[in-house]
């Protein structure tokens, strides 16, 4: 086709959100962190609900990590985060949540401060059968005032607790939320950050 005809070609409409088409109107964007021990689906979730190729930095592990790494409940994974996962998300038209996943292991916690600057809110992921790896995370929002709320991921094969049992095993207070959600599932996951925002803006509603 020659170039000059296809320049007069009408160009189709792209479908856009209504805050797209009313200039008066700006996305709101906001920062959450997901946070957790080891192996407890932080990379999983990011990546289910992002609406844009999720930046990951996934490194091969290796033996030298066999002394720190605790891989009894996790024997197929391959590969951790040394960083960060990132992604993006879209709610409501005009909301847009930057999500942050953070690294589990212990020597990468000195990364947390950064990635946490500016957040609204933290989800702290959970692992029934290690609650335990959670306490690190449940203790640095709680020392730094962040929002935070609970998230139990449930692994298939693994016994179900309900919520309540949870925030019993880790003394969660009671007017944090406690759910029960699968980190492979976006809808779960989608649910589990308009828990978090809902959270958010009960606690700092400025």
């Amino acid at each position: 086709m020659d170039s000059a005809v296809a320049s007069e070609l009408p160009v189709p409409d792209e479908e856009l959100l209504p805050w797209q088409q009313d200039r008066s109107r700006a996305p709101i964007a906001t920062k959450v962190v997901v946070a957790g021990g080891f192996g407890v689906g932080k990379t999983t979730f990011v990546s289910a609900v992002s609406e844009i190729t999720p930046l990951q930095t996934e490194a091969v592990m290796t033996q030298a990590s066999e002394a720190t790494d605790d891989l009894s409940a996790t024997p197929d994974k391959m590969t951790t985060t040394v960083a960060m996962d990132f992604g993006r998300i879209t709610l409501d038209d005009d909301l847009v949540l930057y999500v942050f996943g953070t690294p589990g292991q212990q020597r990468f916690w000195f990364m947390w401060d950064d990635i946490v600057r500016g957040a609204i809110g933290a989800v702290v992921l959970a692992d029934t059968r290690r609650l335990s790896d959670c306490f690190t995370a449940l203790d640095y929002f709680e020392s730094c005032g962040l929002p935070y709320i609970v998230a139990v991921n449930h692994f298939e094969g693994t016994e179900s607790f309900e919520a309540e049992d949870v925030r019993e095993a880790l003394t969660v207070p009671p007017h944090i939320p406690v759910v029960i959600m699968d980190a492979r599932n976006r809808v779960s996951v989608i649910e589990t950050l308009l828990g978090l925002v809902s959270h958010a803006l009960e606690a700092c509603p400025e």
